[in-house]
């Protein structure tokens, strides 16, 4: 079946990435810029309708859920957590697509408007670097890492452990204690550049966010 969808968005001209389990999927929207989520509510590892509370907490992207669930009583919680369109298996591949399209050209002109939450931030990925008022970071591996995804998602608490699992290749082989270190060499850096601001918040026993306005 995602193979079948894949191809199908693939043939209208929209980039796709799946993955197979919610936890993966949920790191792909911390880390990358997603306009639309397709969502099968029978997953691997969790409920389709928790993870679309979790991407509902993170963001707006728009949702559309698979299921084969018919029952009207799914489709009204599918709807109330936060879904734009509910589609019941079996199911044409074009017609997902159609509405794939009818979704984005509604959202279009309200997602089309540039984001001013980190405007004192720019990331060029293809040189792998990201910039803090107009001046290059000299930034470890990892310092890279971490702040892309604090500047992908302003005002996003981030717990140590998840910013372990979105930016370490091995994250069990440190301890959550070296995210805060990486975050003080990182607000280090920042502070060389503009002294007057930290865009870093700590929330004590939760994790780490951007400043909305940074």
């Amino acid at each position: 079946m995602a193979d079948n969808i894949t191809y199908a968005l693939g043939t209208d001209g929209f980039d796709t990435v799946w993955r197979s389990t919610g936890r993966d999927g949920l790191a792909v929207l911390a880390t990358e810029c997603v306009d639309l989520v397709i969502l099968d509510v029978g997953l691997p590892d969790r409920d389709g309708f928790e993870i679309c509370r979790e991407i509902r907490r993170q963001t707006d992207v728009p949702v559309i859920f698979l299921t084969a669930r018919a029952d009207e009583i799914d489709r009204v919680v599918g709807l109330e957590i936060g879904a734009d369109d509910y589609v019941v298996k079996p199911f044409s591949p074009r017609e997902l697509v159609a509405r794939v399209k009818a979704i984005l050209r509604r959202g279009r002109d309200r997602s089309s408007a540039p984001s001013n939450a980190v405007v004192a931030f720019a990331v060029d990925r293809d040189r792998g670097a990201v910039f803090y008022h107009g001046e290059r970071l000299d930034l470890t591996r990892y310092e890279l890492k971490l702040l892309e995804i604090l500047i992908k998602r302003p005002g996003r608490v981030y717990s140590r452990d998840e910013l372990m699992q979105l930016a370490w290749d091995d994250p069990d082989a440190s301890n959550e204690r070296t995210v805060d270190s990486h975050i003080k060499s990182i607000r280090a850096k920042l502070r060389e550049v503009h002294s007057q601001t930290d865009p870093i918040i700590t929330h004590r026993g939760l994790g780490y966010s951007l400043l909305e306005d940074s």
